[in-house]
């Protein structure tokens, strides 16, 4: 007789789901999940095994097992972090510093009404304090960041402002080190932008024209082809029939 095996239960140290209001759901999810812009992020950086790329999740020092409350635990908008264990991000339902060896290497926050205070003031210097290698935020409008676009750097324990160019077209940028891209304002969206050439890493929409632009260029190839062999027999015929003269 066999019996049937227990599913294994989560760990007891799982970190809950962060609560969310609903300016701060509409936020994000316009300018991260909407947008599929966390995803195309995660597959422009790559090594799925050992980075994290991930919306709304929360940063720990220690795991919940050994603390007695949830103060101090902060949940950035986008969390980015290599040479790391996603699969003990997963059981954890979080990032816990402690067992990871290291803190996120990015994080990001989108402005909101009732967060826009708290990205500025108390939610920078507790990024600080954990040791985040970079610290960005992202305001629409630049009304509750005071900025629309800004970013720091962690240098001996401390923030320093990374600098923000504006270009001819309006559009605000500034280079992330960590990520090796610009992040770009642009009319009130976000971007991730390649520093080499100004292009926007790849999308949906730059994905499928690509493949119609390929689907094309078959198609096109094929009748050039056809119109070439169509004329070599024109002309073989045009021989033939001189010869018979």
């Amino acid at each position: 007789m066999t019996t049937a095996k227990t599913p294994k239960s989560p760990p007891t140290f799982r970190l809950p789901d962060p609560p969310k209001s609903p300016d701060e759901k509409m936020t994000a999810a316009k300018q991260l999940t909407d947008t599929g812009h966390a995803h195309h992020l995660a597959l422009h950086l790559g090594e799925p095994e050992t980075t994290i790329v991930t919306t709304e999740r929360y940063i720990t020092l220690v795991p919940m097992s050994e603390r007695a409350d949830m103060t101090g635990v902060l949940y950035p908008d986008l969390l980015v972090a290599f040479n790391v264990d996603p699969t003990a991000f997963e059981e954890h339902n979080g990032y816990v510093i402690s067992e990871q060896g290291k803190p996120p290497d990015f994080v990001l926050e989108i402005a909101s009404r009732s967060t826009g205070r708290a990205d500025t003031g108390e939610k920078r210097a507790a990024y600080a304090a954990l040791g985040i290698t970079e610290y960005w935020r992202f305001d629409e409008t630049g009304q509750y960041h005071g900025s629309r676009l800004a970013g720091d750097r962690l240098v001996d324990g401390r923030y320093e402002p990374i600098d923000i160019i504006e270009l001819p077209s309006g559009s605000l940028k500034g280079h992330s080190a960590v990520l090796g891209l610009e992040l770009r304002w642009t009319d009130g969206s976000l971007g991730w932008h390649d520093p080499d050439n100004g292009e926007h890493i790849a999308t949906f929409d730059t994905e499928r024209e690509g493949r119609l632009a390929e689907r094309q260029g078959r198609i096109e190839e094929r009748e050039a082809r056809l119109q070439a062999e169509a004329r070599v027999r024109e002309l073989e015929e045009e021989l033939q029939r001189l010869r018979g003269n």
